[in-house]
Parts: C-alpha cells; structure tokens; sequence
C-alpha cells in the first residue's frame, strides 16, 4: 500500500496552472484557484498561471512554451476536457505529449466514479510527458480539480511516496533527448 516514508526529504516541484476557458477571468477562476492553493499547501512552487481560450493551437503553443522552460516542471490544466464541440483541451495535450500516462484516465475515472458515479464517464481527463515535463489536463470543474490533486497528483508529486512516485524519475523523463 501507499504510504509517505518520512526519512526523505520534501523535494518542491515548480507547476504551472492553466485554466481553458471562454468566459472565465482570473477572479472567477474557481478551478484554477482550487489547484493554485493546494499547490501551495503541499509545498511546491506555483511557476506561472494563465488563462487561455478554448483554442487548441493557443493551448498547445503554451503548453510546449511551458515544456521549453526549465523552471516549470509540471503543467495542471483545467477546463475543455469534456465532450463537446468546443471541449480541445486533450487534443491539445496530445498535440505535444511524448509519452501518455495511460493510467491517469484510469486512476481518475476510478477516484471520480466514487463521487459522480456514472458521470464520470463524460470526462477525458489525461496525463502525459514531454521534453522532461509533466503534463495533466482536469474538467473544467473545482470538485474535479480536488479529486485529481488529493487522490492522485499530491501524492505522485510527493518525492516521499512510496513505493514509487513521478518525482524521483523527473531526472530521467528527458535522457532521449541528451542520447547521441
């Protein structure tokens, strides 16, 4: 089972949060700010926030922007993850994604099953890496962004999870792209 071994040290992660949205502005962003503060009580590093249309080009360009900087190590987007015609967020995601964490679906349908029941299938939430980051798109939801942050992402995040985490492979994530 899971568990926190406490004889290592806390290692901070740097994330960056982006909110897709049409009509949110930063002072009605609910999401975003429900991700902005358990960054922040968990102990890691906000690295830049930003909202963003539901424009699969823009979202995609900020995405790889983000991947491209070396002080953000993780990106948590919120918002177009859904079904309809507007919904480009994972399309967006998978623009760029060199690897899919398949299991991130799954471990979040499983977590939301246990709130929304059923209407967890509406959801397309993912994860993946590129260029040595972390990339995870939520529902456009608060209650979603608890669900993934709680029962998954703090814990992977967390240098001290055992038995194994995301943080202690981070170092290993882009060793293709140094290869000769």
């Amino acid at each position: 089972m899971s568990r926190i071994d406490d004889t290592k040290d806390f290692i901070p992660v740097r994330i960056a949060v982006l909110t897709v949205s049409d009509t949110r502005s930063l002072d009605q962003d609910k999401s975003g700010q429900t991700l902005v503060d358990r960054i922040d009580q968990a102990g890691h590093t906000l690295a830049a926030r930003k909202i963003l249309p539901d424009e699969r080009d823009m979202i995609a360009d900020q995405l790889r922007a983000w991947i491209s900087d070396p002080k953000v190590d993780v990106v948590i987007s919120t918002g177009g993850t859904g079904l309809t015609g507007r919904d480009v967020t994972v399309e967006a995601h998978r623009d760029v994604y060199e690897k899919e964490i398949d299991a991130f679906s799954t471990v979040f349908t499983i977590v939301s099953m246990g709130k929304i029941g059923t209407s967890a299938i509406q959801s397309r939430a993912t994860g993946g890496v590129a260029g040595g980051t972390y990339l995870f798109a939520l529902p456009g939801s608060p209650g979603a962004c608890k669900d993934a942050w709680d029962e998954i992402l703090v814990k992977q995040l967390d240098f001290r999870h055992r038995p194994c985490n995301f943080v202690e492979i981070m170092p290993r994530l882009d060793e293709h792209l140094r290869r000769k």
